[in-house]
């Protein structure tokens, strides 16, 4: 380590975000079904690139700034919130919205928000979205983990509750809960929610809703009554700009005032304000598309449901999360990494997990190729048990 950099880092891993590539060349050029980032398996359509291209070409001064206010992308976003909510009258405006460079910027603004300098510490439940930790860590905020029921990845609401009392020095200041929760894919349970409500005003409630257009299931509706709830959304996955980075947050206005303090200035590039735009200009035509992941979705979980060899969970999100039956095979960690690696060898990512592996639902041809691999990879395990 460098002498002037903080030793606790040396400690830290970065994210990799394709843990199962390994080599140096671009993902995209390895001519790989990539199921393991849970990007949308369709691009935009050509004729809005083409729309953008000409954005690009006629309207964005590349040496000019980015609009650093995001009026005009605020005022869309407040909209589709409102509309996506079934809100007649509409019950959120500009003030309402914050703009990050992905999730992740908005998730760390209110890390510091929150909890830097010692304030305050954030609860976690694993398995859960690692760059809440990851953030938090390098931030120097400490991070409270509980776990979840094995069963129906419930948070343990015993533990959390405990975790919370317990901590004095530095208390629980932010909890992140996502829903539904990657990997799992499960949505918040009417308990969870009962819990959430009841957390005292001076604990942030963060939920993520990175999957909202997949599950359907909002809780935008509760921010009136709770000043102290934050709702996090992307443009990444069922509006196909996973390239582009945008991410917003849905609050109270005093919030969202302190989120527009912290956040970088112009940390939206023009495309990427260009794209989130045309995005929600072309809601209809991108969304149409949820319909076929859905049914993907459903055949994916009913084929490997099949599998005595498996142990697939419901979904409520655009991914799989299924585990090996230990009771049919030993040595489970060996085999889950044999599992990964060997589909990555017949030419599909998935994201390998401490207990399971995650497989986001991709286009039809690239879901048959890799229930086809999976079960030739079963089968070879099962032979050498």
């Amino acid at each position: 380590m460098l002498p002037f950099i903080r030793s606790d880092l040396a400690d830290f891993s970065a994210y990799k975000p394709h843990p199962g590539s390994d080599t140096t060349q671009p993902v995209q050029h390895q001519n790989l079904d990539r199921l393991d980032t849970n990007e949308s398996p369709d691009d935009l359509p050509s004729d809005l690139k083409r729309k953008l291209a000409w954005t690009y070409q006629e309207i964005i001064e590349t040496n000019r700034y980015p609009d650093g206010g995001h009026q005009e992308l605020k005022n869309a976003i407040a909209q589709y919130v409102n509309s996506s909510a079934n809100i007649l009258s509409p019950r959120f405006g500009s003030e309402n919205i914050s703009v990050g460079n992905g999730s992740d910027e908005i998730i760390r603004s209110l890390l510091i928000a929150s909890c830097l300098g010692g304030e305050g510490a954030i609860l976690i439940a694993k398995p859960t979205f690692s760059m809440y930790s990851i953030l938090a860590k390098t931030l120097g905020v400490p991070v409270v983990e509980v776990g979840r029921n094995e069963e129906n990845f419930e948070i343990d609401l015993s533990a959390a509750k405990k975790a919370i009392e317990d901590r004095k020095s530095v208390p629980v200041r932010t909890v992140f809960v996502v829903h539904p929760n990657s990997p799992t894919a499960n949505p918040l349970t009417s308990s969870e929610l009962e819990w959430l409500k009841s957390l005292p005003k001076n604990i942030l409630v963060v939920i993520d809703e990175a999957y909202f257009e997949f599950s359907k299931n909002s809780l935008v509706n509760e921010l009136v009554d709770k000043p102290n709830w934050a709702v996090l959304r992307t443009f990444s996955k069922a509006f196909r700009l996973a390239s582009m980075r945008v991410g917003y947050c849905i609050a109270n206005p005093e919030l969202i005032s302190v989120l527009e303090k912290i956040r970088l200035p112009y940390n939206l590039p023009s495309f990427s304000i260009a794209a989130a735009l045309a995005a929600m200009q072309n809601q209809q035509v991108l969304l149409d598309s949820i319909s076929q992941i859905l049914q993907e979705r459903d055949e994916i979980i009913a084929s490997l449901s099949n599998n005595p060899m498996l142990k697939v969970w419901k979904s409520s999100a655009n991914f799989v999360y299924l585990q090996l039956e230990e009771k049919s095979i030993d040595s489970h960690q060996h085999c889950l990494t044999y599992v990964a690696q060997e589909l990555k060898k017949s030419g599909t990512l998935v994201r390998k997990l401490n207990k399971g592996l995650r497989i986001t639902v991709g286009s039809k041809d690239e879901n048959s190729r890799t229930l086809n691999r999976l079960q030739s990879v079963l089968s070879d395990l099962k032979l050498q048990s």
